[in-house]
């Protein structure tokens, strides 16, 4: 019977295959630390690039704060510009006022009364005078009432006076203008419009 020994063979399988088992764990070690690598370049990559658009972006959010404050500020000269064209445009329709409106009083002073002191603060005017009688003071706060110029007068004072040999009546007299409250309306309310077309 032939005796065949197998054992080197069976040693040199059994090395070959620790040869190739290292080799595998070469090459799993080698493909797993390339993945790893690819895997940081692409990250890095990737954050470079967010870094990128950050920066860009925030180049942008920083020019349209600039365009902003630009618009800010011409909005601000606008509306500075507006007001000064609304003191004009009162200014040149009250030119007339003080003419229109000692022309209405004379128009609603009645025979027998005489004014001495006219004095106007904003919509209110303060009159002074003298008249004959109570009657005419009276009529004279009638007239006031119906006129569209003059509303609500209101009798402050009125007492007995000596002038020269006369005895007449010495009253002051509050009266609202109508005009001067409506033209103050009508500016707030244009100013109101041009702060709504911004």
């Amino acid at each position: 019977m032939i005796r065949i020994n197998l054992l080197p063979h069976r040693q040199e399988k059994r090395v070959a295959k620790q040869k190739r088992f290292v080799g595998m764990m070469v090459f799993a070690f080698l493909a797993g630390c390339a993945v790893v690598i690819a895997g940081y370049v692409l990250l890095g990559t990737r954050i470079e690039a967010q870094n990128a658009r950050n920066e860009f972006l925030a180049a942008e959010n920083a020019k349209l704060d600039k365009e902003i404050a630009e618009i800010e500020k011409l909005k601000a000269e606008k509306q500075a510009l507006l007001d000064r064209k609304l003191i004009v445009e009162r200014l040149q329709s009250n030119r007339t006022e003080t003419v229109h409106l000692m022309d209405q009083l004379t128009r609603q002073v009645p025979e027998g009364v005489y004014l001495k002191d006219v004095k106007q603060t904003n919509e209110l005017l303060v009159l002074g005078g003298y008249a004959q009688s109570n009657a005419r003071v009276s009529t004279l706060m009638r007239n006031l009432n119906d006129s569209a110029v003059f509303e609500q007068p209101l009798l402050v004072e009125a007492k007995a006076a000596s002038v020269g040999n006369q005895r007449l009546s010495d009253f002051t007299l509050n009266v609202k203008l109508t005009r001067v409250a409506a033209d103050a309306s009508a500016v707030v309310a244009s100013s109101a419009q041009a702060k709504g077309k911004k």
